[in-house]
């Protein structure tokens, strides 16, 4: 198994990790399996049992992108890229050598708000994981020479990124500008410049123990609750950059060749609002998220008819809702020839700004999204990803079968209530590729 690794950030949002800061005063409802305790300095622990060979520990930090500033962006990306480096405890042979010997994984994922280290073992090689998890999360020390050796690294980074991910990139870009606008990766012309010292403040702000949360499945919540209380972590709660949605902007990346990527989105909803969070993620589904069958086609009621004006040419499409702590996006991402994208795009905002969906519409939506929901926490890695973000965003965890619960008492008036906010929403755009026939935001 790959020792310290950076992984690809992680764009799958489940809106319902935010839902447990509204639900906690709620009346338990099969929490046997999932158990939280809050630390006097204010860090989180989260535990699920599970029948799994595979122990799976997390420190998920609120140090995303989101929390850069014009100086330092890129700064989150490049964190990912040096987990493994030399720490305070540990040389990066020895990381390298130890997590191999114990047919470990140690690896590290970020998005716009976290930035998460996970480790994953079997339970008996518990004990020595834990400590090289710790070093990684907690004892960087980003030596020059080192941080040298990942240019070339980032370089690769960047032209790895998929258009439809770069895309969705640009589309935060013109929705916010600053703070959640902050790409999840590193600009071009920073790579290689950002200093140790940059890093290192960079740590020292967000790394505390009121930005930490320390979840694992699979594991023991008493041993993981004095893990997490040994970290050698400050108090403090940081600044959390604010973000607000800015509607009507665009932001376009002409590169030609024979296809367009296209991701717009009007305002969705933040985990603040768990009810209309649920209900956007309802209403992602009802709007189609791609084929919902091997071969088969694009569904949804969006889905259908972006496919009825493309025919039998390629497309790719998917309804998105991408929910953060304070704010959100929903719409969508498609991929068609470049001939297809303009009457592609206008298809699809005509049958978003319609603004109502059938009792059948919903009720085949929230079907989808429960199934989905459950089918995605099912994998233990998924589940420690999920209860990973509610405890370090939200300071409580639901059980997968709560929130299937608060899936259930989702109504299509709740729904329809969103439709009809999206339909009358201000629009961003962001799109990258053959942009000849693709429409301006204010056009739409």
């Amino acid at each position: 198994m790959a020792s310290s690794a950076s992984k690809a950030p992680l764009f799958r949002s489940v809106a319902i990790r935010g839902y447990a800061a509204q639900a906690a005063s709620k009346p338990a409802r099969g929490t046997s399996d999932v158990q939280t305790t809050t630390l006097p300095n204010k860090l989180v622990v989260a535990s699920a049992e599970a029948a799994t060979p595979i122990s799976r520990v997390s420190i998920l930090v609120r140090a995303g992108s989101r929390n850069e500033t014009y100086d330092n962006l890129g700064t989150s990306h490049v964190l990912r890229a040096a987990a493994g480096l030399t720490t305070k405890g540990s040389t990066t042979f020895a990381i390298t050598r130890n997590i191999q010997q114990i047919g470990g994984s140690l690896s590290v994922a970020s998005d716009r708000e976290l930035v998460a280290y996970t480790l994953e073992v079997t339970p008996n090689h518990l004990d020595v994981g834990l400590k090289f998890l710790q070093d990684v999360a907690t004892g960087q020390v980003f030596k020059p020479w080192e941080l040298e050796e990942l240019v070339p690294r980032m370089r690769e980074d960047l032209a790895r990124i998929s258009h439809p991910v770069r895309a969705v990139d640009l589309l935060h870009r013109a929705a916010y500008r600053n703070a959640l606008g902050n790409s999840i990766f590193c600009p071009k012309h920073q790579i290689g410049k950002i200093s140790p010292e940059t890093l290192q403040h960079y740590v020292a702000s967000n790394y505390t123990t009121n930005r930490t949360a320390v979840v694992g499945v699979g594991v023991d919540h008493n041993l993981l609750v004095g893990y997490a209380q040994n970290l050698p972590l400050d108090s403090g709660a940081g600044k959390d950059n604010a973000s607000s949605f800015v509607g009507g902007n665009e932001a376009r990346l002409d590169r030609g060749g024979n296809l367009a990527h296209v991701a717009i989105a009007t305002q969705g909803a933040g985990w603040a609002n768990a009810k209309e969070c649920l209900a956007l993620h309802v209403l992602q589904y009802a709007a189609g998220v791609g084929a919902w069958t091997r071969r088969g086609n694009v569904n949804g009621v969006v889905g259908k008819a972006v496919s009825a004006v493309v025919g039998d040419r390629p497309l790719g499409f998917g309804a998105f809702n991408a929910s953060y702590s304070d704010d959100g996006l929903f719409g969508f991402v498609l991929s068609t020839e470049a001939r297809d994208a303009g009457k592609a795009v206008e298809a699809a905002v005509k049958t978003l700004r319609s603004g109502s969906l059938s009792g059948e519409d919903i009720a085949r939506g929230k079907t989808q999204f429960r199934n989905d929901f459950l089918y995605f926490v099912e994998n233990g890695e998924n589940l420690a990803q999920d209860l990973g973000a509610q405890a370090a965003l939200c300071g409580s965890v639901l059980s997968p079968a709560q929130i299937a619960a608060e899936i259930d008492g989702v109504s299509a008036s709740d729904v329809n209530a969103v439709a009809k906010r999206v339909a009358s929403g201000k629009l961003a755009l962001g799109a990258v590729g053959n942009l000849a026939t693709v429409p301006h935001v204010h056009e739409l």
